[in-house]
This record gives structure tokens, C-alpha cells and sequence, in this order.
């Protein structure tokens, strides 16, 4: 980065190569198709490209990298007019009309009572995902697809560890909740592999 600092465009291409998968892999549990994903991931290298000149090494690039991620898409989330809000109330039921029945038995033809393909049910951890609240599905996000510790996803998201953990506890315990018909009809823990949510992959880790 100090060197995309310099105007060394060759860098640019090389810190592109080295981020640009994860950064579309942190994006897909914000929008509905790897496409949007890609699109959000280009506007991340964008904005760091613009903000070369006032990037200070004061903290791990990554960190630097994420807060700008998280940043598009918070506002792509808040400026889209076709969003549906899928957030969660205090006391874990959904503030809107996805329901956690809603979600088990959705569109698309998700049925719990089913063996699923990975990619069906890649999909619908995604769409529990994107249920969560905003600080939720970022600090999920980190945690579990990015292996960032407590400490670098505070220093991303600006806020404690401690803050950091109560939001992960939270976040898992809804997800729990929006996945509970899995784990009662024989689906076990509903492995998904972070590679899995850009990509397709076929080797599972547990969410």
C-alpha cells in the first residue's frame, strides 16, 4: 500500500490480485448475487485508490481495508431502494415480514425437511445471514469467513472487544434461531465453507 501510495500502479494490481477475493467474499453477506458482490468489491479498491495519498501505516492494512468494505457496504445497504429490512427486534423475533418460518420455507423452495445441496443451502445461510443487523452480519463476517481476531475486528468496526463479543453472542444465538429447523430435522450444524459463499465450494466448515 505504501507503494500504491507512491503511484506505483503495478502495486495496485498486485494488492487487487491479493485482497479481491476476500473482499468479494465479505460483500456476499451483504447482496443478493456474487455479481452485486463483485460490483461493491470494485468501488472498495476505488475508494482505496482515491484515499492513497492519506493512507497512514498506523494499523494492519487489512483493518484499514475492512472499515472501507464495511463502510460501501453499510451505504449500499441504506441507499438501495429495493432493500428489505431483515432486522431483528431486542427479543430475537424479525422486526418485518421474514419471519423465521418464512425463512425455512422461502421462494426459492428451501425446505428443511429436505437434503439440500450445498448451494441451496449455501443460500440460505447467506439469507441469514443478511437478517442480521448491520454491526451483527459485519462482525460475523470477520469472524468466521475472515478469521479476524476480537481485537482486529474492534479496530475495524471502531468499536471495543467487548463490544465486539457481545455483538458476535448475539449474532450467533440469531442465527441459531433462523437455523433451528435444520438442526431439528437432522441437518447438523448447517457446514458452510467461506470459500462457498463467492464461489461454490465443496468442503464444509461449521457456521
Amino acid at each position: 500500500m505504501l507503494r500504491v501510495k507512491e503511484d506505483d500502479a503495478v502495486a495496485f494490481e498486485e494488492l487487487i490480485d491479493r485482497h479481491q477475493i476476500k473482499i468479494i467474499r465479505f460483500m456476499r453477506g451483504w447482496v443478493s448475487t456474487p455479481e452485486q458482490a463483485e460490483d461493491l468489491a470494485q468501488d472498495v479498491f476505488l475508494r482505496v485508490y482515491k484515499a492513497r495519498k492519506s493512507y497512514m501505516p498506523t494499523a494492519k492494512f487489512t483493518t484499514w481495508l475492512y472499515r472501507i468494505a464495511h463502510n460501501i457496504a453499510s451505504n449500499h445497504i441504506r441507499d438501495s431502494s429495493h432493500r428489505k429490512e431483515f432486522q431483528l427486534t431486542g427479543d430475537g423475533t424479525p422486526s418485518e415480514a421474514l419471519s423465521i418460518e418464512h425463512l425455512a420455507v422461502a421462494p426459492s423452495g428451501f425446505q428443511p425437511t429436505r437434503n439440500m445441496d450445498r448451494s441451496e443451502r449455501s443460500n440460505f445461510i447467506l439469507q441469514a445471514i443478511q437478517a442480521l443487523g448491520e454491526r451483527q452480519r459485519t462482525a460475523i463476517m470477520l469472524s468466521k469467513f475472515e478469521s479476524m481476531s476480537y481485537q482486529e475486528i474492534a479496530d475495524t468496526m471502531g468499536l471495543s472487544v467487548q463490544a465486539v463479543k457481545s455483538l458476535l453472542s448475539r449474532a450467533r444465538v440469531n442465527l441459531k434461531m433462523m437455523l433451528e429447523p435444520y438442526l431439528e430435522s437432522g441437518q447438523g450444524n448447517v457446514p458452510v465453507n467461506a470459500d462457498e459463499l463467492q464461489s461454490g465450494s465443496d468442503e464444509g466448515v461449521e457456521v
